[in-house]
């Protein structure tokens, strides 16, 4: 491997724009990995550019890190992911969207009828909740997350 084929946490922020402590905090993450020179320096691969723009896309999309790292250790290590390689990922985080797009939906539908009615009749509210009988499902608005009376 030449040596044009690794950057230094500098270069990496440099060419990401992403700050050398939050390169810091995905290494420690377990995100990215970098190599190490002889003189203990972190050497990071060009495929780490992308690495690091598909953690940043994902964390916008409201990903968690735990779910990142998941996604990215499907990846291979050394190379720049391939466009299979992308498209798989896409796949998955394209279902992650459309699972929080129908819970968003849900939840603007349940709102929508709450602030309608102004809750002055809550046999007819349905987010009403007699008994706490949704205590069941776990913590928060158990109905509004889509757990069904």
């Amino acid at each position: 491997m030449r040596s044009t084929d690794r950057l230094s946490i500098g270069e990496l922020s440099l060419r990401t724009g992403i700050s050398v402590s939050a390169i810091r905090f995905y290494e420690a993450k377990g995100l990215i990995e970098p190599m190490r020179s002889a003189g203990n320096q972190r050497l990071f691969f060009r495929s780490d550019i992308r690495r690091l723009s598909f953690i940043l896309i994902a964390q916008h999309i409201g990903l968690k890190i735990n779910k990142i790292r998941e996604e990215l250790s499907g990846l291979p290590s050394g190379r720049t992911p391939s466009q299979s390689d992308w498209k798989k990922i896409g796949a998955k985080l394209r279902q992650n969207l459309d699972d929080q797009i129908a819970q968003l939906q849900q939840t603007r539908q349940n709102l929508d009828g709450c602030i309608g009615c102004g809750c002055l009749s809550l046999k007819k509210c349905a987010l009403y909740n007699p008994g706490d009988k949704a205590a069941r499902f776990g913590s928060g608005p158990r109905y509004t997350m889509g757990d069904q009376p």
